[in-house]
Formats: C-alpha cells, structure tokens, sequence
C-alpha cells in the first residue's frame, strides 16, 4: 500500500519536470525557426541554458528552504545593489536599461529580483501576518525597493510581476479580500483614467497637463470614476478600523491617483509605453509603427488554422515579419507552425502545471514554503496570461516573456531556479508525511 502511494507521487512530479521541459523542448525548434533567415542561430544556447538550469533544480530540490532563511537579506541586499548597478553601468538595448554584461553575457538582475522578493516576502508574511493594516508596511517594503529601481529602467512588465506576487501572496496569507480590492482600486483608477483625452501629452508643465488632461472629459467616464471612489470608500469604511477615517482616505487616494495619473503618462512613461498601452486597443490605428508586432502576431497566429502549418514551415515566421518572435512573440510561431491544437496543448500544460503548484503549496509543512511556492506560481502563471494576451491582441505589449519557452537565458535559469524551489517543498513534505 505504502508503495503504491509512492509511486503515485512519484508520477505527479511528472507534471513539475515534464510540463517545462515539453515547453523547453518545443521552444528550442520554434527559435531555430524563427532564426531560418537570419544571419545568426543561437537556438541551441535555448537548450544550453535550459540544461543548466536543470543542473540547478536538481540541486535546490536537495535543500530544505528553511536553510536559505538565514541568507535572504543578503540575497535581497544583492539583488538591490544589482538593479543599481544597472543604472550606473548597465547595457541598453531596445529603449531600456535592463542588463549587466558579466563576461560577455548579458545578466538581467530584474529577473533574479523576482525569486528574492519572493523568498523574503514569504519569510516576512510568515512571521508578520497581515492583520492590521499597518502590517502591509512590512511587505510592501521589501517589495518597494526593487520595484521602483525596476520600474524606472524602464520594465513595465516586470513592475507589473512585483505587483502580481504581492497581491497574491497577501491574500493566500490571509488577508481579507476586501483589501486586496482596496490595494487595487488605484491601479483600476489609473486604467480608468486612460481613457481622458491624452493624446499629445508632452509638456513637463503641471498646471498645463492637468488641464488638457480634464478640461475635455466626457460624462460617462466622469461617472465611472466617482462611483468607483464612493465604491472604494465604503468598502474601507466597512473593512477597516477608524471607520470614517479610513474611508475619507481612500475618497483621497483615489483623487489623488486621478490627479497624479497625467503627470504619469505625461513626463514618466516612455513615448513607446505609451503606445504599447493605447495601440492594443486598435493597432490599425498605426500599423506600420507601435501596432505592427499586434496585428503581425495575431495574422500569424490565425494563419495557423487548426493543425499549423507544421515545424519549421511557417512562412511569416520564415520571413521574420514579426519582430522580437523569438523571445516575446514566441507564441505566434507556436500559433503559425502547431495551429490551434498546439496552443491548446501549451494553454493546458501550463494549466496542469499551475493545479499541481496549488497543491503543494496547500501541503506545504509551513507557511514560509506554502507562500513560496504559491510566489512561484503567481510568477509563472502571470506572466504567461500577460504574454499570450499580447500575443493574440487583448492586451498592450508589455516585453514579459513566456516561461519555459521564449528565448532568454536570465529568465530561464530563474525559471529552473524556482522550479528547483517548489520541488523542496515537495521533497519535505513528503517527509514529513512518511515521519507520520
């Protein structure tokens, strides 16, 4: 009997090593395809870095994580001097400032950033539950030094990752629900408020930007925005202590975020955010300029049919007519060459993957590796929903990658990193379940 249990564990871990490697594999020949007509190929290093990567699970699956606890400020110390040394000396490329060359390789600190946010969130959530409010200082401390040294490289998709984890770790901690919708309801503003008439904001001047910023505005959006703030401002009244107090300060928050919103986009968003945020909307609106990627992304993913065109024989890919396809684009070689079916099967795989993180952070044995794992699967889940709506057309182009699949060697070794973490928890689980 006790045999039979092991072995049915043993196939489960099937899911946490089969679903990236599947991914891992598959990748590596949509790369080489979309490289056919290029002047390089650097396919294999896909495989190369993956291997390494494997190496690395294999090693942290061995280590209890209760022993990296001690080293996490260092590692978070580490991380932030990292991401400051990418604005003093780091590589641009693309628009950004996000790399570091360590030996002729480029090393994007930003990633790494990720798996230590994680790691010291959940040992401060551990020991600091949520159960005040003045208990998210803890939390959104640690996380508000490397997101801002992130956010200003410009990275808004990795900006958008911090959030995502916080967010989700909070509330699998235990914090009310109510809150986690109060933590959000600028961020709902700020999307709110993008539909004022700011087109052409360039100026620097403050009293000028909100003018042209809220001079024009039309009725309904008015509408929307105040019955969000009396929405939000309830929702605190009722959710938090001193009552009046905290609601009056929600109503504030909320105009101060509407306030703030066009000096954001403005003077601090780069002139192509601002057209990844408003181009997704109706690419043909500049289809030659920033909707280009969108509208060739979603031609090739529909010129795939059901069945694809078959690996290695798509012609846009072929032709390169899709910029960046090999890492933020991958998904339309995947859609051109496999067709729907093969989308299908990589939506689902990554499903699986996501049930399987859930379950082990339900049997984690403590609430540090509980929150760790379900860190890792915010991560990896995020950032898989972002890429592919970019890819099909129902989101902005953000430059977050697809796990597993694009092309990227500092977001593959995390990957594999966090992949080895979750496998920890899983190995002492088991532990203690057999000591039992």
């Amino acid at each position: 009997m006790l045999s039979r249990r092991r072995r049915r564990r043993q196939q489960r871990e099937w899911i946490l090593w089969g679903v990236p490697l599947a991914m891992v594999a598959i990748a590596g020949v949509l790369i080489a395809s979309t490289q056919r007509q290029a002047d390089y190929a650097d396919w294999y290093d896909h495989w190369f870095t993956a291997f390494g990567g494997v190496v690395i699970a294999l090693i942290l699956q061995r280590l209890p994580l209760q022993r990296l606890q001690s080293l996490l400020m260092p590692l978070y110390g580490l991380t932030v001097i990292s991401l400051i040394a990418v604005r003093l000396i780091g590589t641009t490329a693309l628009g950004a400032q996000r790399w570091i060359s360590i030996g002729g390789i480029h090393v994007q600190p930003s990633e790494f950033a990720k798996i230590a946010v994680i790691l010291l969130v959940a040992a401060v959530l551990e020991r600091h539950p949520v159960e005040r409010p003045i208990d998210l200082l803890r939390p959104l401390g640690v996380i508000a030094v490397p997101w801002l040294l992130v956010f200003i490289q410009p990275d808004l998709g990795t900006s958008l990752v911090f959030g995502a984890l916080m967010l989700t770790m909070l509330y699998w901690s235990g914090m009310p629900v109510e809150w986690v919708i109060l933590l959000l309801s600028p961020l709902l503003t700020v999307l709110l408020s993008l539909q004022l008439p700011w087109d052409g904001l360039q100026t620097t001047n403050l009293q000028s930007l909100v003018s042209q910023a809220f001079v024009e505005q039309t009725t309904p959006i008015w509408i929307a925005l105040v019955s969000w703030s009396v929405f939000t401002a309830l929702l605190a009244f009722r959710s938090l202590p001193w009552r009046r107090l905290s609601a009056l300060a929600m109503g504030a928050i909320q105009i101060s975020t509407l306030i703030v919103s066009p000096i954001l986009w403005g003077v601090v968003l780069q002139d192509y955010q601002r057209d990844r945020l408003l181009l997704f909307l109706d690419p043909s609106k500049d289809p030659l300029g920033g909707g280009y990627h969108l509208l060739q992304s979603t031609v090739g993913i529909g010129s795939g049919g059901l069945f694809g065109t078959g690996l290695l024989q798509g012609q846009l890919t072929k032709l390169r007519f899709i910029p960046e396809q090999h890492t933020d684009f991958i998904f339309s070689a995947l859609g051109e060459e496999t067709g729907f079916l093969g989308c299908l099967l990589v939506i689902v795989g990554f499903a699986l993957l996501m049930g399987r993180l859930l379950q082990v952070a339900r049997h984690a044995r403590s609430d540090f590796e509980s929150l760790v794992v379900i860190g890792i699967g915010t991560m990896i889940m995020f950032q898989v929903v972002v890429n592919i709506f970019m890819t099909i057309g129902l989101g902005p182009v953000t430059g977050i990658p697809l796990p597993f699949l694009s092309y990227g060697r500092s977001a593959m070794v995390v990957n594999f990193i966090a992949l080895g973490l979750c496998l920890s928890v899983v190995k002492q689980s088991r532990r203690l379940n057999i000591l039992r």
